[in-house]
């Protein structure tokens, strides 16, 4: 990547101009990993920031989890036998089995995805 500069007075001042990227809301698993970068990752994060890989990093790893996630509490779901007829019957269960496979289900993905 090659930078162009504008001369102002005696200065050379380098064009930066972040290209134009879709608009897209970074959501919780995204947040999460800019905050986890920000805070322990440092090195990582500049590297991210000064290349303008940082946005497009927070929304691969925000879809991916939120894809990861749907997948594994319907995994988890069919092997812990949770179905609707069991909310229908007893829902204080049911809320408790989704409770579990929830914290469960998220667990994973901070470790595989999150904090690494």
């Amino acid at each position: 990547m090659e930078l162009e500069y504008t001369k102002i007075g005696d200065y050379y001042i380098p064009n930066l101009i972040a290209p134009n990227m879709k608009d897209f809301k970074i959501g919780k698993y995204g947040r999460m990993r800019l905050r986890y970068l920000k805070e322990n990752k440092k090195a990582e994060y500049t590297i991210l920031l000064i290349e303008n890989k940082l946005q497009e990093h927070l929304m691969e790893v925000d879809s991916t989890a939120n894809a990861r996630f749907e997948l594994l509490m319907k995994q988890f779901e069919k092997k812990e036998n949770i179905t609707e007829e069991l909310k229908a019957t007893n829902q204080m269960e049911w809320v408790g089995k989704m409770n579990a496979i929830k914290n469960a289900v998220e667990e994973i993905i901070f470790k595989e995805l999150i904090y690494v």
